[in-house]
C-alpha cells in the first residue's frame, strides 16, 4: 500500500486517532467472541450427590404421601368396620329384649344377653332404667381399654315399668389401634429405607450417566499446548453432548487459528521491523567509519530519518489495531454528506492518481453519525489500494449508497486484475498483501486493509470484497446509529 504523508487536517485527524494507544492487546483471533457477563449461580458442588440427594427429598415426600394416604385409608376402613358391627350388636339387643315381655322373665334376659357376649370380649353392654337402676351389665372388673368406641340407643321395653330401657355398649378397639401403629411405623420404615435406597441408587446411575464427561474431561486434559489441531472424540457420546463437544472442538479451533495468527503476526512484525533496523544499523556504522563530511553525515541522517518515519507509522498502525481489537468504539458525529468527505478523501490523492494516470469520482450521497476522522482514513486506504492495482486510464469509482436497512454501503471500485478466490477471505488480514511483488515494498506494511476492517468494527459494521471479470470492489457497510458509544478511541 503506497505510503502516505498525513498533513494538515489529516495529521490533526491522525494524532487524535492514536492518541493515548499505550496498551497493545493482540486479541487471539478477529473473531474471537466476546465474554459473556458473569451469571451468579449457586454451585451444586457434586452433581451427583446433588442430584441423588433431590431425587431422594422427592422420593421421601412421595412415598410420604402414598404412606399417609395409606395409613388413613386404613384407618377409615376400620371405623368402618366397627360402627357396622355395633350397628349388628345393637339389632340383636333390641331383639332379644324385645322377646321379654314380663318382669319375672328378666333373669332369662340376662341369660340370654350372657350367652350373647360368650366370645366377644371385646364388647361391653350396660342396660339401666331412664332413673338410672341398672338392669343389666357385661362389663369385667379389668380397666377400661384405652381405645374403644361407645353406642347409646334406647330400648323399648315394658320391664321394671318404663317404657324404654337406655343401652350403652362399648366395642375395644386397642387391637385396631396397635394394628395401625405398627402400619405407621412399617410405612415410615419403608418411605426412609425407599428413600435411602433411591439416594444410592441414584448415586450409582448419576455417576454412570456422568461418566462420559469424566472422559471428556480426560480427553481434554490430554490436549497440550502444541497440539491444539487436535479435537475430541465426540462419536461415542450421549446425544446432549453433542452440542458441547462440538462447541468445545470449535474453540479449539480458533484457539489453532488463534495462536497460528498470532506466531505470523509476531513473525511478520518482526520481518517488517528488522529490515529497516538493519538498514540504520549498517548506514549508521558505516558514517561512522571514517571521516564524513557534514553535508554527507545531513545525508545519512536525511535517510535515517526517512526509516525511522516509516517505522513510527508502523508501530502507530499497530497501536491503533490493537486498540481497536481490544474493544475500542468510533465516535458519532453527525455527517450531513459522505459525498463531501469522499471528495476531501480523493483531493488529498489527486497526485497520486495524477501520477498513476487516474481518474476518481464520487457516486451516490447519504448521511449519518460516523467518526469524520476514521471515515477518511478508511476511504483513503482504499483509495490508495485502488490507485496501486487500477490500469493506467481507467476509473476508480467510490460508491456511496444506503438502503432500508439503516445502513450505509461505501465502496472503492477499479479496473484491474482480478484478486483470486483464496485471497480474497484473507484481503483484510495484517501483513497481508495479495500481490507478491509487493511482499518488499518499501512504502506498504501491508497493514491498510486491516487498519479499513478495524475502523468497520469499531463502527460495529463489516467490510467485503468483491472481485471478478477484471473488477475488484473493496468496501465497508456501516449502521447509521446515532447513540454515543461509551468507550470511543
Amino acid at each position: 500500500m503506497r505510503k502516505i504523508e498525513h498533513t494538515g487536517q489529516f495529521k490533526r485527524d491522525y494524532k487524535r486517532e492514536t492518541k493515548g494507544l499505550t496498551v497493545l492487546c493482540f486479541p487471539f483471533s478477529e473473531t474471537t467472541p466476546r465474554k459473556p457477563k458473569d451469571v451468579k449461580t449457586s454451585a451444586p458442588g457434586s452433581i451427583d450427590h446433588w442430584l441423588s440427594r433431590w431425587l431422594a427429598v422427592q422420593a421421601l415426600l412421595g412415598l410420604g404421601l402414598v404412606c399417609v394416604a395409606v395409613y388413613f385409608v386404613t384407618n377409615l376402613s376400620f371405623m368402618a368396620r366397627q360402627s357396622e358391627e355395633l350397628q349388628h350388636k345393637e339389632e340383636v339387643i333390641r331383639h332379644l329384649v324385645a322377646e321379654i315381655g314380663a318382669e319375672d322373665e328378666l333373669t332369662s334376659l340376662r341369660h340370654k344377653l350372657d350367652d350373647f357376649f360368650v366370645g366377644h370380649a371385646d364388647l361391653q353392654l350396660r342396660l339401666s332404667t331412664a332413673a338410672g337402676a341398672l338392669v343389666y351389665s357385661s362389663a369385667s372388673t379389668a380397666q377400661a381399654p384405652i381405645s374403644q368406641r361407645q353406642l347409646t340407643f334406647d330400648v323399648p321395653s315394658m320391664l321394671l315399668g318404663t317404657s324404654a330401657l337406655r343401652a350403652q355398649m362399648t366395642l375395644n378397639t386397642e387391637a385396631d389401634a396397635e394394628l395401625m401403629r405398627r402400619l405407621a411405623w412399617t410405612l415410615l420404615a419403608c418411605a426412609l429405607a425407599g428413600s435411602a435406597l433411591i439416594y444410592l441408587s441414584g448415586v450409582w446411575l448419576v455417576r454412570r450417566g456422568l461418566a462420559p464427561i469424566h472422559d471428556l474431561a480426560q480427553q481434554a486434559a490430554a490436549l497440550a499446548p502444541d497440539s491444539l489441531d487436535q479435537s475430541l472424540d465426540g462419536s461415542g457420546q450421549a446425544e446432549e453432548l453433542q452440542p458441547l463437544v462440538t462447541q468445545f472442538n470449535a474453540l479449539l479451533a480458533r484457539l489453532d487459528y488463534a495462536y497460528k495468527q498470532l506466531d505470523g503476526f509476531n513473525a511478520d512484525v518482526a520481518h517488517e521491523l528488522r529490515n529497516p533496523l538493519t538498514i540504520l544499523i549498517g548506514e549508521t556504522e558505516l558514517a561512522l567509519s571514517g571521516n564524513r563530511e557534514a553535508n554527507e553525515l545531513r545525508e545519512v541522517l536525511g535517510l535515517n530519518l526517512e526509516e525511522l518515519r516509516r517505522l513510527a507509522g508502523l508501530v502507530n498502525d499497530m497501536l491503533f489495531l490493537s486498540r481497536a481489537a481490544c474493544g475500542a468504539l468510533a465516535r458519532r458525529d453527525r455527517i450531513d454528506s459522505l459525498a463531501m468527505i469522499a471528495a476531501e478523501v480523493i483531493d488529498y490523492h489527486d497526485a497520486s492518481l495524477q501520477e498513476a494516470g487516474l481518474r476518481a469520482e464520487v457516486q451516490g450521497d447519504s448521511s449519518g453519525f460516523f467518526d469524520t476522522a476514521l471515515l477518511r482514513r478508511a476511504l483513503s486506504n482504499l483509495l490508495s489500494n485502488a490507485t496501486h492495482f487500477a490500469e493506467p486510464g481507467s476509473v476508480v469509482e467510490l460508491a456511496i449508497d444506503s438502503d432500508a436497512t439503516n445502513a450505509v454501503k461505501l465502496s472503492v471500485s477499479n479496473i484491474g486484475p482480478t484478486i483470486p478466490e483464496e485471497h480474497q477471505s484473507r484481503l483484510f488480514d495484517r501483513f497481508y498483501r495479495a500481490s507478491p511483488a509487493r511482499e518488499h515494498s518499501e512504502t506498504n506494511h501491508g497493514l491498510g486493509l486491516s487498519i479499513v476492517a478495524a475502523i468497520a468494527r469499531m463502527h460495529g459494521g463489516k467490510t467485503f470484497v468483491e472481485s471478478a471479470i477484471g473488477r475488484t470492489t473493496v468496501g465497508f457497510v456501516l449502521p447509521m446509529g446515532s447513540t454515543q458509544p461509551t468507550n470511543p478511541i
